[in-house]
């Protein structure tokens, strides 16, 4: 049986526990992603996607539960295994790219792996040229991020999440502040990728055309899981 990339076993979440104003957002999660899946997690808004979404992503911790990423209970790494465990097991996309201005999008790119290795090769050099290319930016790698549309910007964060090669791409409203042509250019970019390289994909969406696209639809409504259906690619 294949081991899950990420196997939430209810996982809760209190912010300020043991004062008058604690607030559990998470409810006994339950939920698990393998390898090739292209899922996306909907729901309203407050509903604590974007706090799940943080809670896989390593950028905040359960205050009950278990999180096993690949079979070993992250809680029990170290600080450097889970920056480890950000760079190669977990991509990132958020909504508003998050790139840093200074830097080209080739450089951008290149990130992840100047934060995992202090350095990058020649190799990963190569590779994230290929990204780029793969994403349709082959010409603009050069430029900064603000010489790029919104759009460009979305596809250079792609190649970035990609960079290390991740067994699992978290996704925070990618399209969200796209018109829906561009929306679609990059949600079939995502698709391209999971197909190709087999590629898992969780994707936050309020957009209903594009859950409908997924193969996977988990619901989160008032911090409790109330769907998760599979449906035909």
């Amino acid at each position: 049986m294949t081991i899950p990339i990420i196997d939430l076993r209810g996982v809760r979440k209190t912010y300020n526990p043991g004062t008058p104003v604690a607030a559990e957002v998470l409810h006994g999660i339950d939920l698990a992603v393998s390898e090739g899946e292209f899922a996306c997690l909907i729901g309203p808004s407050g509903s604590g996607k974007s706090t799940l979404l943080n809670l896989i992503g390593l950028l905040e911790w359960p205050s009950a539960g278990d999180y096993l990423l690949k079979g070993r209970p992250i809680a029990q790494a170290d600080d450097d295994e889970r920056t480890r465990a950000r760079l190669e097991t977990l991509g990132f996309v958020f909504q508003f790219h998050h790139l840093l201005p200074a830097f080209t999008a080739l450089e951008n790119v290149l990130l992840p792996g100047l934060m995992r290795y202090g350095a990058y090769t020649t190799e990963q050099r190569a590779g994230a040229v290929e990204l780029l290319s793969a994403v349709g930016l082959g010409e603009a790698m050069h430029k900064l991020p603000g010489e790029l549309s919104g759009g460009m910007q979305q596809r250079v964060a792609i190649a970035r999440a990609l960079a290390l090669s991740p067994d699992l791409v978290l996704a925070d409203e990618p399209t969200g502040n796209l018109d829906t042509h561009t929306a679609d250019d990059v949600f079939a970019l995502l698709r391209r990728f999971n197909e190709t390289r087999r590629t898992a994909f969780l994707i936050v969406t309020h957009d209903p055309r594009l859950a409908a696209r997924c193969d996977r639809v988990v619901e989160l409504r008032d911090g409790t899981l109330v769907d998760d259906s599979v449906r035909g690619g």
